[in-house]
């Protein structure tokens, strides 16, 4: 890191605050520029949602160093996870210029049968590059009211069984489920030098709990007293003095007490610390006699980094025990900033995260015609987006106009697009009440922000480092839908060069293309428009104009990311909140006579399907894997079959096998059809092939077996493991493939997720179709509002037949990377 100090200037700046360009040049020997990080946020119309309801989303895809819409990827994965930790729901949602939506039916066919808090997640291929921080996850809670009735006869029971459960908890906080850690600014604690230090308290599940204590000191002495001043968290100043080592005591409400260790006390060093006086941010940097005796005149270096990015450096010379200097954020860009001490040989000795907050000339205004409605009364719903002289602001939108179902709503301090893309992106783990942060009507966020990077910032704070890309990364860049593979000889593995390759794509109409497969036998047909279910048949040719060679396809899609989501929160009672929200949607569908999707099980008329078609003779297998759902979250039959049987491997797209063997498994289909890869014939049979033309929606069942079963029961046929593969009644899978179809492959694919419009019906003409729409939940949905030209929008909708008050939330961000997030209410009443 060599040429990062200016001898002559006491700023040098390296970086400036990007505003139209996808990358810099670093300071770095191994890595020439930055690379290209996305990051993505999800809007969503709501967080809570009825068994039978959709889950409608905006999503932003932003560069992530400077939050301008990034057209990079043109696919992004957006998911639905169970809380039994099961991807229940997939859709490829395609997206434009860093702009896409969608919804989720939240039904029993799309196997949404489990109530509970369930995880919505995006990422696009080329963001898993760069690990699970740079994907977007969020919790929504799906509940059932006719089954929390069951449970609470009257909103009385509901609020003393919630009364009972509050009181249960606190005498839940133990020793074995409080966490405490104390965070020295700056990172240590240093001899004789007085340090700010912050602590935080959770309970097993991450909530915060308030405490207060001591700190005693070796002699058991009490040297200061510390209490919780906001969500668990507090601060306190310690000057240690030297051999002393100090300890919490802390009481619990249970009025047993618990002893933690604060972190050792160092020597020798430099601490950096930050302190806001008026409207100034104070950088000081601390040390002790020790130290300044050891190293006189020191040379230090201070380095501003936001975002793993370094903008510019500092040198400063330490003549005494402190120094104290400006923080200099007008070169720096909103949010989140890395300050790093280096002492003379450029080690790292202490580091402070601070927020830089920028008044930014944006000023969105959201306001309806007015402030009380009728039942069923339109709404005009008006908005601007400005700067200080009354020029437009481009920006792209989305609104979301919600009952609030008698819940109060005053501090609706929810995650939103500020609080993710500032904040909530750059931190690990959970924040409680992210919004808080980002509420300008609230005097302290700024205060307390500062004391969650003292603690939770000081732990896990993410761009400590910025992410490297590969020179041949694992995921490659997906702009949008392509149908690659290769073509090979039927014998060996000689590719079948110079071959023409037609495609044909029965979409919502048929389109056909065609390539040259190249040296290799490749083949690629890119950025295909795609969406909902379509059939394509793929043929090769020689020159000569015969069929000829055999197809080894890539994935369209490729499969989920691991889960690691588990759902910890026991939702067995409702919490007050939650108990008005569903009393009040409970007695919406009683008086207006309207039965929620998921009241009744569907009606079967064909009789229920005996169980003894999924019992075969070889029931005694392994492992069985069954399919519970119509729908699958897998988009071809091989990510189905890694999901389902242990330890499967698929090499080079051909070789079907389990991981301790050398051989391919014996496969068998409807207990008919048996595909042996250790048959020796002249025409070897392409199993990969031949599965490829399944798909996951037509499998009933998958049984399988490794073991010295598998021999047992077919001989030496089994002795790589079986794979049994049973299919629905109605496809035929029965016959094996024919040599011809070797050189053409008809296959059944999901494209781009085929978003459907929100039904937002005119309610003063009532019909039967809008009979559910009179009381629904969310009343308005627009993932795509955009100012014109005079930065003004307007809408208009419907209100319910409810009397309620409505909350209507805009989130978005303008085109120079600004995220806005703007609320307003009204109510409806006869």
């Amino acid at each position: 890191m060599q040429h990062l100090l200016s001898q002559k200037l006491k700023h040098k700046t390296l970086f400036f605050l990007i505003l139209m360009v996808v990358s810099l040049p670093l300071c770095s020997q191994e890595k020439p520029s930055i690379p290209d990080i996305e990051k993505v946020y999800l809007h969503t119309d709501r967080t809570t949602y009825v068994a039978g309801e959709s889950i409608w989303y905006k999503a932003y895809l932003v560069y992530a160093y400077n939050h301008l819409l990034f057209d990079n990827s043109g696919i992004l994965y957006v998911e639905l996870v169970s809380p039994d930790s099961r991807v229940v729901a997939r859709n490829n949602t395609k997206l434009v210029g860093g702009l896409g939506h969608g919804d989720f039916e939240l039904t029993k066919s799309n196997e949404i049968n489990k109530l509970g808090i369930y995880q919505i997640r995006a990422y696009t291929n080329w963001s898993r590059n760069f690990g699970a921080d740079f994907v977007f996850k969020k919790e929504i809670e799906i509940i059932d009211v006719f089954e929390s009735q069951k449970r609470a006869h009257s909103a009385a029971a509901i609020t003393t069984l919630d009364a009972n459960n509050q009181n249960e908890n606190k005498t839940l906080i133990t020793k074995a489920n409080l966490d405490i850690q104390f965070f020295p600014e700056g990172g240590s604690l240093l001899d004789n030098v007085a340090s700010v230090v912050a602590f935080k308290t959770t309970d097993k599940n991450g909530n915060p709990v308030n405490i207060q204590g001591q700190i005693l000191d070796t002699n058991n002495e009490v040297v200061t007293m510390f209490a919780s001043v906001h969500d668990g968290m507090g601060k306190f100043v310690l000057k240690p003095g030297t051999g002393n080592t100090y300890h919490a005591k802390i009481t619990l409400a249970n009025n047993t007490e618990m002893e933690v260790p604060l972190p050792k006390v160092t020597q020798e060093g430099y601490i950096l610390s930050a302190r806001k006086i008026k409207d100034t941010d104070i950088l000081s940097i601390k040390t002790n006699a020790q130290t300044v005796l050891k190293h006189p005149n020191a040379n230090l270096t201070i380095r501003y980094a936001s975002r793993g990015v370094p903008y510019f450096e500092e040198k400063l010379t330490l003549t005494k025990g402190s120094l104290s200097i400006e923080l200099p954020k007008d070169n720096l860009p909103e949010g989140i900033a890395q300050i790093t001490l280096f002492d003379e040989a450029l080690r790292p000795q202490s580091e402070r995260l601070v927020y830089v907050n920028k008044n930014q000339d944006v000023n969105v205004v959201l306001g309806t015609d007015k402030t009380t409605y009728s039942p069923r009364e339109k709404v005009v719903l008006k908005l601007s987006s400005t700067n200080s002289l009354g020029d437009a602001i481009p920006a792209s939108f989305s609104i979301a106009s919600t009952d609030l179902n008698g819940v109060k709503d005053e501090k609706d301090y929810g995650a939103n697009i500020s609080s993710y893309f500032l904040m909530e992106s750059d931190i690990r783990g959970k924040i409680h009440n992210a919004g808080y942060y980002f509420d300008a009507n609230n005097v302290n966020r700024f205060r307390f922000l500062d004391l969650l990077l003292l603690t939770q910032g000081w732990r896990d704070f993410l761009w400590k480092q910025l992410p490297v890309v590969k020179e041949n990364p694992t995921y490659n860049l997906e702009k949008g839908i392509n149908i690659s593979g290769r073509v090979k000889q039927l014998f060996g593995n000689k590719p079948a060069a110079g071959n023409t390759i037609s495609l044909a794509v029965f979409n919502k109409s048929i389109e056909s293309f065609t390539k040259i497969t190249d040296h290799d036998g490749k083949f690629s047909f890119n950025d295909l428009a795609i969406t909902g279910k379509a059939r394509i048949m793929l043929n090769s040719k020689n020159k000569k104009g015969k069929n000829n060679g055999m197809f080894v396809l890539d994935s369209i899609f490729n499969g989920p990311i691991a889960v690691d989501y588990k759902a910890v929160e026991d939702r067995s009672n409702f919490s007050s909140e939650m108990s008005i929200l569903s009393n009040n949607i409970y007695k919406k569908h009683i008086q207006f006579d309207v039965l929620p999707e998921n009241i009744l099980d569907e009606v079967v008329l064909t009789g229920k399907k005996k169980e003894a078609s999924m019992k075969t003779m070889y029931s005694n297998l392994g492992n069985s894997y069954t399919i519970k759902t119509d729908t699958s979250p897998f988009t071809d039959i091989f990510q189905l079959l890694t999901e389902a049987v242990p330890l499967l491997e698929i090499v080079n797209n051909e070789l079907i096998k389990f991981s301790r063997n050398s051989g391919g498994a014996l496969i068998i289909i409807n207990d008919t059809t048996i595909l042996d890869p250790s048959i020796d014939e002249s025409e070897p049979l392409n199993i990969y092939n031949f599965l490829s033309s399944f798909q996951p929606d037509d499998i009933l069942k998958i049984d399988s077996d490794n073991s010295a079963v598998a021999s047992m029961m077919f001989g030496s046929a089994g002795q790589n493991g079986v794979i049994m593969i049973y299919t629905k009644s109605n496809k035929d899978y029965t016959s094996g493939p024919r040599k011809k179809d070797l050189q053409s492959i008809k296959k059944q694919m999901v494209g781009y997720h085929e978003p459907r419009v929100f039904y937002s019906p005119d309610l003063e003409k009532t019909t039967e179709k809008s009979r559910n729409a009179a009381i629904r939940n969310t009343l308005y949905w627009n993932p795509y509002i955009h100012p014109d030209t005079t930065g003004n929008a307007q809408v208009e909708y419907y209100n319910t037949a409810v009397e309620t008050e409505v909350k209507v939330t805009l989130q978005g961000i303008t085109a120079a990377g600004i995220p806005v997030v703007v609320k307003t209410k009204y109510s409806i009443e006869k």
